[in-house]
């Protein structure tokens, strides 16, 4: 391979966690390299788990998006914002109502979990700010008075994303404004966040893998959230040079902030001894 390259890794993780949209996709375009990666970890019985921070799709629809693009995925393997805020207001808040200033899958996935909605500010436990595409006014006075007024509710966000990017360089506002709105006029603070770069997100991710965090490798395309996550937790990381961050973004940060490798396609986490055993060529996929 060419020493031009970003540097790649030696060996192989234990277990694999990538971001999915600028990691493994764009829009409903398959990155390079990937397929040929996710098939190589899967074939030496790695295992390999698929994260996301937005909440307007459920696991099965993401199920369903990577096997569209050739990439068979078990529902299990998949976690995002709408599996990690269900189960923790499962596991620390049964019995609370929640007011969610959500789309659909996320405010199914609460009726399936059982967890009371309302949007009566007098009953409201706990307001769940997430990426909603549907917010308006009522949504935020709703909010105001369970917050303010009646002093009951506190507020949590799914994700702290400032904007949803979009191929093209375009993007959406994303739950971090939704927040920020809330915030503004309640003089409260988000006391959760139960997306990326939350240590809760990586822990429900890999349930089940009986694997330590040092052993594994987390895969992104975002410092703030992806990078920042493995950082926080111990976990070694990948930023791919495919979707958010760019090389100069990853050189303007000190030496404790760096992920510990910087890759310009997936299959740069596949060991150089591995591409030369397979005879990979840089022109496939």
């Amino acid at each position: 391979m060419d020493n031009s390259h970003p540097a790649s890794p030696s060996a192989f993780g234990r277990a694999y966690v990538f971001d999915m949209d600028g990691t493994i996709y764009l829009g409903d375009r398959l990155l390079p390299g990937v397929r040929r990666t996710i098939g190589e970890l899967r074939r030496r019985g790695i295992p390999v788990r698929f994260l996301s921070n937005n909440p307007t799709k459920d696991p099965q629809q993401y199920v369903e998006k990577l096997e569209t693009l050739g990439l068979p995925t078990g529902i299990d393997d998949i976690c995002n914002t709408v599996v990690t805020t269900t189960r923790w207001l499962k596991e620390h808040h049964t019995d609370a109502t929640v007011f969610a200033i959500a789309e659909e899958p996320l405010r199914r996935a609460l009726s399936e979990a059982g967890i009371r909605q309302s949007e009566d500010p007098e009953e409201i436990d706990i307001v769940i700010a997430s990426y909603d595409r549907t917010f308006d006014y009522r949504k935020l006075q709703i909010a105001f008075d369970a917050i303010w007024f009646h002093k009951r509710a506190f507020l949590i966000q799914t994700n702290p994303d400032r904007f949803c990017p979009f191929p093209g360089g375009r993007g959406e506002p994303d739950c971090a404004a939704i927040t920020a709105a809330i915030e503004a006029c309640t003089n409260t603070t988000c006391r959760v966040n139960l997306g990326k770069p939350s240590p809760i997100m990586i822990q429900e991710s890999l349930r089940g893998a009986d694997v330590a965090l040092e052993d594994c490798v987390m895969v992104g395309d975002r410092l703030q959230t992806d990078i920042q996550m493995a950082l926080d937790t111990g976990m070694r990381s990948a930023c791919v040079l495919t979707g958010e961050a760019t090389a100069e973004d990853v050189a303007a940060l000190d030496d404790t902030h760096r992920p510990t490798w910087t890759i310009d396609r997936l299959d740069r986490l596949i060991p150089s001894s591995v591409w030369e055993e397979l005879g990979w060529a840089e022109t496939d996929d």
